[in-house]
């Protein structure tokens, strides 16, 4: 069947789509998880899936693929069962649909099947973006936005919002440690919140971060940069070797020499000004603009700059690059705590 024009598209019978948390999906007829950070993808998933067993154990699940969709499968994979079960439909990849499949959800946009839960799995991007529009205006659907936490402050607050739905407390400075070692990778840092949940009892300290995931890959490469950066270079040092001899790469602990450097440059360059104006200019934490200016006292312009030519020499030669890589690590390491001044 032919999809219905754009007179008859479902925009001319209801209004936006709802928007809930991850946390909080429930079954609907049409079901939005759109943007490219995966772990909000699967939590929002793992929800709804866990809410549908709830409602019938035996329900249904299919999981397909937009991409090399074929005319017509979209009808299969949704049609009612024989005593209209429940079945839950997971399209992956939207954002790379053919045509065909474009045509064919927006024509079961115009009546969904009530038993059926379909979801579309939707990463960013412009092609089958017809499809959102066109289910956002449908009545009771409801959208996830999955897209990437790319401010440090909005990962404390990630972490905030996963102790408190646990009915625990953490300290602030405790989040913000476990993002400063974790923050690159959200499923990875949730994972890390339950596991300190497990461990410890009451409040969650900043000590108890420390001491759970110290030992990670990104909070070694972490604690390297901040001995360094405050002048504790022997510290650092050990630091280095330690993280050698238990197997972190040294690529980890240059990226977050590196990391902190940027940080440094990118705040002197922004000049004075309050921190929560200069932290929303450049997508940084107010307590991270505090923290860089407070480093910046005792590092010269020059310094700085020594210290970010070694790290890229550093970056160079545990890539590959050639020389020891080791040796230069450990002489960035010594570049940064003696710019200290």
């Amino acid at each position: 069947m032919p999809a219905k024009t754009a007179s008859k598209s479902p925009a001319k019978k209801a209004s936006a789509a709802a928007t809930t948390a991850p946390q909080d999906l429930g079954p609907a007829p049409v079901v939005l998880l759109v943007g490219s950070e995966e772990h909000l993808a699967d939590r929002a998933f793992s929800t709804l899936n866990a809410r549908m067993r709830e409602l019938d154990p035996t329900f249904e699940r299919t999981d397909v693929s937009a991409a090399g969709y074929q005319k017509g499968q979209l009808s299969t994979w949704t049609s009612p069962s024989l005593f209209d079960e429940r079945s839950l439909v997971l399209v992956d990849g939207v954002d790379a649909a053919s045509e065909a499949f474009v045509e064919d959800v927006l024509e079961y946009l115009t009546a969904p099947v009530e038993t059926v839960v379909l979801v579309l799995r939707h990463r960013g991007g412009n092609r089958a973006k017809k499809v959102l529009d066109a289910a956002r205006a449908v009545a009771g659907v409801v959208e996830v936005s999955c897209q990437p936490l790319k401010r440090d402050q909005e990962k404390v607050d990630f972490v905030l919002a996963d102790v408190r739905r646990a009915r625990r407390r953490i300290d602030v400075e405790a989040a913000r440690a476990l993002v400063a070692a974790l923050g690159s990778d959200l499923g990875e840092l949730a994972a890390a919140v339950d596991q300190l949940l497990t461990d410890t009892d009451g409040t969650v300290t900043e000590e108890a971060v420390h001491r759970y995931h110290g030992g990670r890959r990104e909070a070694s490469g972490f604690e390297v940069a901040d001995a360094a950066i405050e002048g504790r270079t022997g510290q650092a040092l050990v630091l280095v070797r330690h993280a050698a001899a238990t197997g972190v790469p040294g690529v980890v602990v240059v990226a977050a020499l590196a990391a902190r450097l940027r940080q440094l440059a990118k705040v002197a360059a922004a000049g004075r000004g309050r921190s929560a104006d200069v932290a929303h200019d450049l997508g940084m934490a107010p307590w991270l603009i505090d923290r860089a200016r407070r480093d910046l006292q005792h590092l010269s312009p020059e310094g700085l700059s020594d210290a970010i030519l070694a790290v890229a020499a550093a970056d160079h030669a545990v890539k590959g690059g050639g020389g020891d890589a080791q040796h230069a690590l450990e002489k960035a390491v010594r570049t940064v705590g003696e710019a200290r001044t």
